[in-house]
């Protein structure tokens, strides 16, 4: 019960995180800064979180925070800010399209970060890692054809007739330099999914870790904005989209999000939960289609499907893992099982 209720809610925050993405898109393209956006979805995620969790622990005990809790929370924190700022800064140079189909990466990093800290085993001996390891070389392959090669339009859709359309056509885009920033976000998320894990692990409170974590994020996210922003003007905040797409992002991508995938790292490790972006790559496609007015690309549409068979290739080969594991212990209890007969005969016997 417990690993499907895992899996239906990483299900769940990856159709979120694609509304996410549209409304960050069509507000940046409205003009709004894109640092200034990192600090209100922070700022007001934690005015939600702090009276959140003074109520939630109101009658509820939780564990002592010590100082290398802390500390550890901060380095989490560290990781998640420039993440949120440089696929920030992706969506506003490319589209939504290209930033679901980067993140397909986050698996293979995940991957390949969890071996090197030792969370996952690597033996190219066995079937599994193979299946992995070149699942992995695959992914990288397709998000490198998708960021550097855009190539002709496969569809062109009628333009919406808009305002929000007509501010995204007129937006100016960067197509390489868009993929650069994502896929070094992708990179730090990967990075920070192993450090939740390490946190997580030691201090199984998740809210606690994420209003921490937040406060944290909060304080970095307004000196970056400090020194980018020099326009007085770029930290006013406008109705409509703008504020639309702040509290979405705050609830939806910053608290529940967060929460959901701390969770996921505790009960099945890191892996798991880098293992369900390939289906924001589809949702993205459609939203950007629908809502933004965005053309498919040969480019997005070949790597997406290369990075789709490097992560079922990595999916695959955690499937094999998973199932000798459980094969293992249940031949171990059954041997066990075995032997206890025998045992009690011998002592009856005697």
């Amino acid at each position: 019960m417990t690993g499907s209720g895992v899996t239906a809610a990483m299900m769940a925050v990856e159709c979120l995180e694609v509304g996410s993405h549209t409304l960050s898109k069509a507000a940046m393209s409205r003009g709004m800064s894109n640092f200034i956006f990192v600090l209100y979805d922070n700022a007001l995620a934690a005015l939600l979180l702090v009276p959140a969790s003074f109520f939630f622990y109101w009658k509820r005990s939780r564990p002592p925070l010590s100082f290398s809790v802390v500390f550890k929370i901060f380095v989490l924190s560290v990781l998640s800010c420039p993440v949120q700022i440089f696929m920030s800064l992706g969506i506003r140079y490319s589209s939504p399209t290209l930033a679901s189909a980067m993140t397909n990466l986050v698996p293979a990093f995940t991957f390949l970060l969890a071996v090197v800290s030792r969370m996952e085993k690597l033996d190219l001996r066995i079937q599994s890692s193979q299946a992995k390891t070149l699942g992995t070389i695959v992914s990288i392959t397709g998000a490198l054809a998708v960021s550097l090669y855009r190539g002709p339009p496969v569809a062109i859709f009628p333009p919406s007739s808009n305002c929000l359309h007509e501010h995204l056509v007129s937006s100016p885009s960067n197509w390489v330099i868009g993929g650069i920033f994502l896929a070094a976000g992708c990179f730090l998320l990967s990075l920070s999914y192993i450090v939740k894990t390490w946190v997580i692990r030691d201090y199984p409170e998740e809210l606690m870790v994420i209003v921490i974590r937040c406060i944290f994020v909060v304080i970095q996210s307004a000196l970056v904005a400090l020194f980018a922003e020099k326009d007085p003007t770029a930290w006013r905040l406008r109705p409509g989209v703008e504020l639309i797409s702040i509290g979405y992002s705050a609830i939806f991508s910053t608290i529940l999000r967060s929460v959901v995938h701390m969770w996921a790292c505790r009960k099945k490790g890191p892996v798991y939960a880098a293992m369900f972006k390939p289906l924001r790559m589809v949702l993205a496609t459609v939203a950007g289609i629908i809502f933004l007015g965005d053309t498919l690309h040969l480019g997005s549409l070949v790597g997406g499907a290369i990075i789709a068979v490097g992560f079922y290739s990595v999916v695959w080969g955690q499937h094999i893992e998973e199932k000798a594991v459980e094969v293992g212990a249940l031949s171990g209890s059954e041997s066990s099982s075995s032997k206890a007969p025998l045992l009690q005969i011998e002592d009856m016997e005697i």
